[in-house]
């Protein structure tokens, strides 16, 4: 991969060595591993709040306008739910070896 400035491949090489020289094992799985992001879990929620009964926006401000207010209004208990999932999404990320899990 090529980056156009040098800093996000040296920063890659800094958190590497940072994890070797610290002897923390990685797992080998994709940085963006929707199995351990629980955000994933929220866009999604989100998206079928917001397009709820076939609902279609003829403009960004209107879309913008209906997101904002979503966002806000999270329920807390999804919330609670997705952080105590935690550690059950990363013992089955261990189990699996960094495989796929049922998140």
């Amino acid at each position: 991969i090529k980056f156009q400035d040098n800093t996000t491949i040296h920063n890659a090489r800094l958190t590497k060595n940072f994890f070797q020289e610290n002897n923390i094992t990685l797992l080998d799985h994709l940085a963006c591993s929707p199995d351990i992001n629980p955000i994933e879990n929220i866009w999604g929620w989100m998206a079928r709040e917001v397009y709820k009964n076939g609902h279609q926006f003829q403009t960004v401000d209107a879309l913008r306008e209906a997101i904002f207010p979503t966002w806000s209004n999270i329920p807390t208990s999804l919330l609670e739910t997705l952080a105590s999932s935690m550690p059950k999404r990363i013992f089955e990320v261990i189990n699996n070896n960094g495989g796929d899990t049922h998140y």
